[in-house]
């Protein structure tokens, strides 16, 4: 990044904390950030920068492309996700599109983020399928259940008795393919049943 014209590198930092720390001290428009640091890791490192009052566009440059690493990176606030074998001119130019204000992906983050994105797009269907087979009853027990609530606290909340209730939550495990009322009342909890 030094060898291009229109770009200075203003500090390097080899952990997380004093990555943070930079960023404070002289507010640049983009941080590359490593995720596997010693002591602080980039991660938590890029959530302390989202979290400053005018944080700059931070992009991750690392060796690790796994899609666990990629998402987290990109719920933590990063703009972007390079791999380190990104060729140097490419970098560049990346670079200088996410300070412009737009995302970067390397190519395999970005098939990944769409692999990601079909399975959880067939996850989604397969979980309103699953909802679909419910009663409107058993919907009402399923919401109570991912509230966290006991057979007998639905059974009071929707005027039924605890045999009743038994009965619905019975139901509901076999229809959602859950194995125990905690799996089920998850269920309600990500599928959004309220």
């Amino acid at each position: 990044l030094g060898s291009a014209e229109d770009v200075d590198v203003v500090d390097v930092a080899y952990d997380g904390a004093a990555g943070v720390e930079a960023v404070i001290r002289h507010h640049p428009d983009l941080v590359l950030m490593d995720l596997r640091m010693p002591g602080v890791d980039g991660i938590t490192a890029i959530e302390r920068i989202s979290a400053l009052r005018d944080p700059p566009v931070v992009v991750v440059l690392t060796t690790f492309d796994a899609d666990h690493y990629l998402l987290r990176a990109l719920r933590a606030g990063a703009a972007g996700f390079l791999l380190k074998s990104t060729p140097p001119e490419e970098l560049i130019d990346l670079a200088r599109v996410a300070a412009g204000g737009h995302t970067v992906l390397s190519p395999a983050a970005a098939r990944r983020l769409v692999t990601v994105a079909a399975g959880r797009r067939a996850s989604d269907d397969r979980r309103r399928a699953l909802l679909d087979e419910l009663t409107d009853r058993e919907t009402e027990v399923l919401a109570c259940l991912s509230e966290g609530l006991s057979n007998g606290e639905i059974a009071r909340q929707l005027f039924l008795s605890e045999t009743t209730v038994k009965g619905h939550v019975s139901r509901i495990l076999v229809k959602l393919r859950c194995t125990n009322r905690t799996q089920a009342g998850l269920f309600g909890f990500e599928a959004g049943v309220r």
